[in-house]
Formats: C-alpha cells, structure tokens, sequence
C-alpha cells in the first residue's frame, strides 16, 4: 500500500514510518496538513495515518473537509486524546479507527492490515490462488503446507497483485508500492523484484506484457 502519514512529532514520525516500512508499504511523511494536502492532491493513497494536533491546523478539520469533497480513503486517527467524546468525534468525522498514543507498534501493524482488508471487501485474511495458500494478515504464503518467504518489498508487489487478479499493473504502479517521495529508482529495480517472485512462486506466477507491465496468473 502507499501511506501518507501526517505527524509532527518527530521520534514517534519516525518510529511509525520505519514500522510501516518494514511491514512492506511504501511510506510518505509529512509534518503539517498543508504537506498532507499538497501530497494528496499529488499522489493516490490507500491509507492515511493522521495525527490530530499539527502546527497548522486540527486533524479532525482536514479529515472532515476531505470527506465533505468524496474523498474515501481510509484514516486511522493516531493521538494523545484519549477521551471517549475524541473518539467519537473523530469516527464521526469520518475516521475508520483510533489509536490512543502511546501504542504498540505491532498493534499499529494489526489495525493497519485490518483496515486495508476491509476496504478490500476480504474481512478474511486468507485466500487461495492457483496452488498458493496466502494468509494476508500475516504476509504468509505457503504452497503444499511448505512455507514460502518473502521480503517486504517482495510482499510489497505481491500484494499489489493480489489486490487487482488478473489485472496489468504498470511499473510506475509497481514503483509506487515500494518507494516514498525522494526515494531513488534503479531503472531495473522492477524487473529485479519480479524475478525474485517468479523464483519463489513459480516463472508462470506473472506474466510480461511487453511495453505495458506484468499481470498476475490467477489460474492454472
């Protein structure tokens, strides 16, 4: 998934990007709304981690005017306001889940996964495609019980794959899921990552379609 996460406090930005990152999602942090709003006006998120309190400005404000445009990408609310009338008043204002700071970052990791199935139409984290078991809450892929691991930038593509069967994807979109702004690109980094997955998941799992991308074989 590529996430905009919107937090001024720089240890805990910092924490949350990593913990993001190494769940294998690409990770774009900003400090202010006024950033959050010119990346979003710029990029296609999946999933927005927002912080309430900002310098310039109110989390609860910049959440409830995005969804007055339409805007549905899914928000979890991370902040020190722990009172029942905060949580309300940000599910209210559009928010998919709260997380009173300070957390665990694995619960993070939980919440985040959640959220992203939801929005998927997949409440349940376990599907089966052509010979692969895949668990996605777990990021766990086994074939014939024999489990089969990935990396995080490897899962990182997978999943976009699993989230559009049989669809092309580009490798801009391909891009997209592993790297954040300013991030640097190896003009092969693509074709690097898909031939791993075609090592460990079989070299008929994604197909070339040459000048226009890869698509993922959803039948034998």
């Amino acid at each position: 998934m590529r996430v905009l996460l919107v937090e001024d406090t720089v240890g805990l930005g910092e924490a949350v990007r990593d913990q993001i990152s190494d769940d294998g999602h690409a990770v774009d942090w900003v400090q202010t709304l006024r950033f959050a709003d010119a990346s979003m006006q710029a990029t296609a998120y999946d999933l927005i981690l927002l912080d309430l309190m900002l310098p310039d400005g109110h989390g609860i404000e910049f959440l409830r005017k995005h969804r007055a445009t339409g805007n549905a990408t899914p928000v979890i609310i991370l902040t020190a306001r722990d009172q029942v009338s905060d949580r309300i008043e940000g599910l209210n204002a559009g928010a998919d889940d709260y997380l009173v700071k300070p957390f665990d970052l694995s619960e993070l990791s939980a919440r985040v996964a959640a959220v992203a199935r939801r929005y998927r139409g997949d409440p349940n984290p376990l599907i089966h495609l052509r010979d692969l078991e895949i668990d996605l809450g777990d990021h766990r892929i086994s074939r014939g019980g024999l489990p089969i691991d990935l990396t995080a930038r490897e899962w990182a593509i997978f999943e976009g794959f699993i989230q559009r069967p049989g669809m092309l994807l580009s490798r801009a979109q391909l891009e997209d899921r592993l790297y954040a702004f300013g991030a640097e690109i190896e003009s092969n980094t693509i074709e690097v990552y898909i031939s791993r997955l075609r090592k460990k998941l079989g070299r008929e799992a994604i197909i070339t379609v040459r000048g226009m991308g890869y698509r993922l074989e959803t039948h034998d």
